[in-house]
């Protein structure tokens, strides 16, 4: 479901109620997969799209709104061969490590977002890579953490 209009951002295409079904829904069929609602309060908006309205419904649901960090293009591993903005898994590669070399800090907190789920039509599936890319990144002194480590959010509270 996409919350927000794509040109015009602040406008909602859905209501507060439709929102919080639309989550509901979400999280009850994460917990037939085992997943603990209280374990599981980071936010990711469908397509990565949100206006201050989405924000603060999340926040008013306890949920912590997280994005990945733009500028490595590893969220282009949904495009298939057919789309003006494909990215094959070897563009999106070279990205990555290209943004690495090029920006003092390098990747250090970033937010690197992969599809585990893509489109059949997308035969060179970056996940692929993702060992290829985690030894390549750990050479270089890099560890990796997950989104609470990073943030270093309590869950006890």
């Amino acid at each position: 479901m996409l919350y927000c209009d794509w040109v015009k951002r602040d406008s909602l295409l859905v209501t507060k109620k439709q929102f919080n079904f639309d989550l509901a829904d979400n999280y009850t069929s994460m917990a037939r997969r085992g997943i603990n609602i209280k374990r599981a309060t980071y936010f990711l908006p469908p397509y990565e799209w949100y206006n201050d309205s989405i924000a603060g419904w999340a926040n008013d649901l306890k949920l912590q709104l997280v994005n990945f960090t733009p500028g490595t293009r590893s969220n282009a591993d949904y495009t298939t061969p057919d789309e003006k903005n494909y990215r094959s898994s070897d563009e999106i590669y070279t990205s990555i490590i290209n943004y690495e070399h090029s920006k003092p800090a390098g990747l250090n907190g970033f937010l690197l977002l992969l599809h585990i789920g893509t489109d059949p039509k997308r035969t060179d599936k970056f996940y692929h890579r993702l060992p290829q890319l985690i030894k390549e990144l750990k050479a270089k002194g890099y560890h990796f953490q997950t989104v609470e480590e990073l943030l270093k959010t309590d869950k006890s509270q």
